[in-house]
């Protein structure tokens, strides 16, 4: 965490989870950063996200990272079907440092 800190770099994660469900993953896992809820899936369907009957009560997300700068513009995105399959901290870090500025999560 401290790594993207230094870049100027906000971590946010957003899913269509409820507030108390996000918070309690938070908790459990002791996760240090902004958890967002979307459980209409307006961002989820913005982005075009949405695994139909993915989850087991109906549309979940697909498993996504962006790094999205201060103005808001897209700078990277990782799309993946597989849960399991995610860049580690270190790749992110390697396309941050990459694009020059430092993104900003919005």
């Amino acid at each position: 965490m401290d790594e993207f800190k230094q870049r100027g770099v906000r971590i946010v994660a957003l899913s269509v989870d409820t507030p108390a469900e996000n918070r309690g993953l938070r908790e459990k896992q002791k996760y240090t950063y902004t958890f967002l809820s979307d459980e209409k899936r307006e961002v989820i369907r913005r982005y075009d996200l949405v695994h139909a009957g993915g989850g087991p009560t109906g549309d979940i997300a697909r498993p996504a990272e962006f790094l999205i700068d201060s103005s808001g513009a897209v700078r990277w995105v990782n799309l993946t079907e597989n849960y399991r399959i995610r860049p580690t901290p270190e790749d992110v870090l390697k396309v941050v440092d990459g694009l020059g500025a430092a993104p900003a999560a919005q």
